[in-house]
């Protein structure tokens, strides 16, 4: 099921350049259904399907948001950085996994008291610089003991959990959601052509990982599978985000107002026809945020057709994320079915 393996990617962890405890959950997971997996040089893990000369790139990134550690004080309090976009506010509080090298060590992320703030510094917010996490140790050396150093990786504690009516909530949906429906895909898909399915590392820090494994497959197109926002909540107008959850997944045909994504025509047009003849219901987005992989897969080498497929997910780069699985399952629907054929181009 979709929603169970979305479950243990959630409930992994891995922060961009430390992603291999989600590296060892997709090796698992894709044993005995392709014919080629190996990691690159930059930490990609790539599975290959074999067919005819055609190659297509299906690329999700492994990565998530999370922090590192930048210095210990002298009575063991951890001051970090954060990797990846966070929304300052968001991570005040939080409890937190350090990942020493004697194991995983928990902490809590806090601050000044809101009790002991003057009326500026409560209207300001807390800032990542004001704040700190805090194992319960005394002093520098029991955080050494710990396993603990300048560089150690962080993630958020949190665990998937179901919603009504076929919505979940977990951290790392970005974009481990992608990451779920590129599995199902390489576990179902039945084509002929050759597939390359891209799990890529720091995306979330430039989208480093997709442009030299694009650099190295030389895709004919490409398809990212990642998340996109939906406009249907308090907050946020449908005329700033006009997609919603359960209604299908995404296509992309422009995001970050077109600084990152200008997808092409023809792939989008192939994907739309293939939704259609399968019944499949999809949207398709025009976006002024984000970007993903497909950007900078599209620009590599003399150029590579791309675009993005992606389930509506609220609340990204958050502890809480939420969307509706069929969107998930939709996407894997539309993939096998794309796949069945060559685009023509």
């Amino acid at each position: 099921m979709v929603k169970e393996l979305l479950r243990k990617l959630s409930n992994a962890h891995g922060v961009s350049g430390s992603e291999g405890s989600v590296f060892s959950v997709i090796k698992k997971e894709l044993k005995g259904h392709v014919d080629e997996i190996h990691e690159d040089s930059m930490g990609n893990l790539i599975a290959v399907k074999k067919g005819n000369a055609f190659r297509v790139m299906l690329a999700a990134h492994m990565d998530e948001i999370g922090l590192m550690v930048k210095y210990i004080d002298d009575k063991g309090f951890i001051r970090f950085v954060a990797l990846g976009g966070w929304y300052d506010p968001v991570l005040f509080t939080q409890r937190v996994i350090i990942h020493a090298a004697e194991g995983p060590v928990y902490g809590v992320i806090g601050g000044k008291p809101v009790h002991m703030m003057n009326d500026e510094e409560r209207k300001k917010g807390v800032k990542i610089d004001d704040m700190f996490i805090d194992v319960g140790a005394i002093n520098r050396d029991e955080v050494a003991n710990l396993g603990i150093d300048v560089g150690t990786p962080i993630t958020i504690d949190r665990e998937f959990c179901e919603l009504a009516n076929s919505r979940v909530t977990g951290k790392a949906f970005d974009n481990r959601a992608g990451v779920a429906m590129l599995i199902k895909t390489l576990q179902t898909v039945k084509s002929p052509l050759t597939i390359y399915g891209v799990f890529t590392v720091q995306e979330e820090v430039g989208l480093k990982g997709a442009r030299t494994s694009a650099y190295t497959i030389e895709p004919d197109i490409a398809i990212a599978t990642d998340v996109t926002i939906p406009g249907d909540h308090p907050g946020i107008e449908m005329k700033d985000a006009p997609v919603e959850m359960g209604k299908g997944p995404v296509i992309t045909i422009v995001d970050s107002s077109g600084r990152g994504l200008i997808a092409d025509r023809r792939v989008v047009r192939w994907l739309k026809d293939a939704a259609e003849a399968n019944n499949i219901t999809v949207q398709t987005e025009v976006g002024t945020g984000g970007t993903t992989d497909a950007t900078a897969i599209h620009l590599t080498k003399g150029g590579i057709p791309s675009t993005t497929i992606s389930p509506p997910t609220r609340y990204i780069h958050s502890p809480v994320e939420v969307l509706d699985i069929r969107d998930v399952e939709a996407g894997v629907d539309l993939l096998v079915a794309a796949l069945k054929k060559k685009p023509v181009l």
